[in-house]
């Protein structure tokens, strides 16, 4: 959708914005197929918060991305580091369930 129907609309710096957004979306949801299969492997408390810190990552990230690409925003950067923030710390979740075996 970014490559054809918003490339006429966005400036470049807009578009390269939200194409990141985008692509952490696509890593994350590689993720969240992860935690599916650590669910199954290891059901516990650690990998269902990873699936959630997952989830709200992607809102807090890539929406607060998506949003400010599409209205020129800049006050909505300022959301982002926390979906960063969620990313990590499911990612840590995930580890720490794997490293645990539970």
């Amino acid at each position: 959708f970014a490559a054809h129907g918003l490339k006429a609309r966005l400036g470049a710096d807009l578009l390269a914005t939200f194409e990141i957004g985008v692509r952490y979306q696509m890593y994350h949801a590689f993720g969240l197929l992860a935690v599916a299969w650590a669910c199954a492997r290891w059901p516990g408390a650690l990998v269902s918060a990873s699936g959630w810190l997952f989830v709200a990552g992607t809102l807090a990230f890539s929406g607060s991305l998506y949003a400010l690409a599409l209205t020129g925003a800049r006050w909505l950067g300022a959301v982002t580091p926390f979906g960063g923030l969620a990313f990590l710390a499911g990612w840590a979740c995930l580890a720490w369930a794997a490293w645990r075996g539970s």
